[in-house]
């Protein structure tokens, strides 16, 4: 096992770091940056830290589609920008799952943050079908509302407030692109990659 030269400042690099590389102060927040992974066929798989996007790309196993304005990394004789979109070099295989798991943020992110009843801003989700009367804790029977909303509506059918939904609820695509969107916040320098893949 090759043995590694002791770090000159006498602490070891936190796990992903790389030893050397450092992002300009301000201008990259440590830990704080996302960076959108694709496959070699321009899919969207995964969003990424920069300390890792970096490291692919020193690897040669991923290429910088899109840097972020004004963010690079530098080393003693390398710089790097810092991307906001990168590219695998090879072919991931992605297994099929058949359905997205639905979550609170999911639901949010879905419906655009917007209550399904009065188009406020929404902070909580509510069942269509209340769950004390056998309604389901699924896509097609959450939707986001906002506290009033919910509040009023209860344990009370739509039909018995005379309210109505606009938007009837369903589960999300099940594109990368899709599943993507309901994992994270996108960033507006992704959303070429991700109108093509939903």
């Amino acid at each position: 096992m090759p043995h590694r030269q002791p770090d000159p400042t006498g602490t070891d690099p936190e796990p992903g770091e790389i030893p050397g590389i450092m992002p300009v102060p301000g201008v990259i927040p440590t830990g704080m940056s996302r960076v959108l992974l694709l496959n070699a066929t321009f899919e969207p798989l995964a969003v990424v830290t920069a300390k890792r996007a970096v490291v692919l790309m020193l690897t040669g196993k991923a290429e910088c589609v899109e840097a972020t304005t004004g963010g690079v990394f530098h080393s003693e004789n390398l710089t790097i920008p810092a991307p906001s979109v990168m590219r695998l070099s090879r072919y991931v295989r992605v297994p099929y799952r058949r359905s997205v798991p639905m979550t609170r943020a999911g639901v949010l992110r879905r419906d655009g943050r917007r209550c399904a009843y009065c188009g406020r801003r929404a902070d909580t989700i509510d069942h269509v079908v209340p769950r004390s009367r056998g309604g389901a804790h699924t896509w097609d029977n959450c939707v986001a509302a906002c506290k009033g909303c919910n509040s009023k509506k209860a344990d009370r059918m739509l039909v018995e407030l005379g309210w109505s939904l606009d938007v009837v609820p369903r589960p999300p695509s099940r594109t990368a692109g899709g599943v993507l969107v309901l994992a994270v916040e996108p960033l507006p320098a992704w959303e070429p990659w991700l109108g093509a893949a939903a």
